[in-house]
């Protein structure tokens, strides 16, 4: 952690809405006036797509069914913790961009599946945003947790997770079902030992429910709307938090727990604006202090 470098971390798997959330921490930094470098966990895998479905072949015919963009060992984590903690020490750091279609080729004129060449970051930042995989990974290498400031969790019920995933990958990168199926059947084992236990790590989670049936994912024609679901938000630390003005101000919302709030769905963007937008404008404000 540091005060005059301040880190944000939002973390969630593949499909379960971290981008979206990513829009809402945009719109709180233009409003405020604030200047956020942004990095992607996709940056950091150890893998283009060539040498990934490569390293994907080999440990298959060795008998490994687990590996996966999941695991640890897929991504540059000691590299994603040095930038976190340079950025900390210095407001300094770099990143690079990892190329998922032809529309993002057209932009930085490298092929999908590729990689973009380092760069260094913007000078005077106000904070560092990180959105992707793995924000708050604690393990025998990497402490994350321990260099972010705030850490948010992006947790829907995983039956949601699925539909959302299936969807996203057919529409946007013309997957088939079953091949879909097959990858989350791959990472089920790194989701269990490496997505999850970043939750107890993180500061607040928003966890999506859905209020219709979700029971098969795999056949589902459309996603749940806002208006179908409900949103759990816990918070770790609840000492600070004015749950009475929350659930004035969100209609419909009320404590299901002494740290947890639930709303409507469709109230998700102004929950995050009411809680976020005190806490980065504190951080901020300490930042310019030290």
């Amino acid at each position: 952690m540091s005060k005059k470098h301040p880190i944000i971390s939002v973390t969630g798997s593949s499909g379960a809405g971290t981008s979206t959330v990513k829009h809402t921490f945009d719109q709180i930094f233009r409003r405020e006036g604030i200047k956020a470098v942004s990095i992607e966990g996709d940056a950091f895998h150890r893998y283009n797509r060539a040498d990934m479905k490569a390293e994907l072949a080999r440990r298959t015919a060795e008998g490994d069914h687990t590996f996966s963009h999941f695991s640890f060992e897929a991504n540059i984590l000691e590299d994603l913790e040095r930038v976190f903690r340079e950025y900390g020490e210095t407001g300094k750091g770099r990143t690079r961009t990892y190329v998922h279609d032809e529309v993002e080729a057209a932009e930085t004129g490298v092929a999908p599946g590729n990689f973009t060449a380092w760069k260094p970051f913007e000078d005077e930042s106000d904070l560092l945003f990180y959105e992707g995989l793995h924000g708050a990974v604690v393990n025998d290498h990497v402490n994350l947790a321990a260099l972010a400031d705030l850490k948010i969790g992006v947790v829907p019920v995983i039956n949601l997770e699925w539909i959302q995933k299936i969807h996203r990958d057919r529409s946007h990168r013309g997957y088939s079902t079953e091949a879909v199926t097959d990858v989350i059947l791959r990472r089920m084992h790194a989701y269990v030992h490496c997505i999850c236990p970043q939750f107890t790590q993180t500061d607040i989670n928003f966890q999506r429910v859905p209020v219709v049936d979700t029971s098969n994912p795999f056949i589902a024609r459309w996603i749940p709307t806002a208006d179908e679901s409900l949103v759990v938000i816990r918070f770790r630390n609840p000492r600070g938090i004015d749950f009475p003005y929350l659930t004035s101000m969100i209609q419909g919302s009320w404590m299901s727990r002494a740290n947890s709030i639930v709303i409507p769905g469709g109230k998700l963007d102004l929950a995050m604006q009411l809680i976020l937008t005190p806490l980065i404008e504190r951080l901020v404000r300490e930042a310019r202090r030290a």
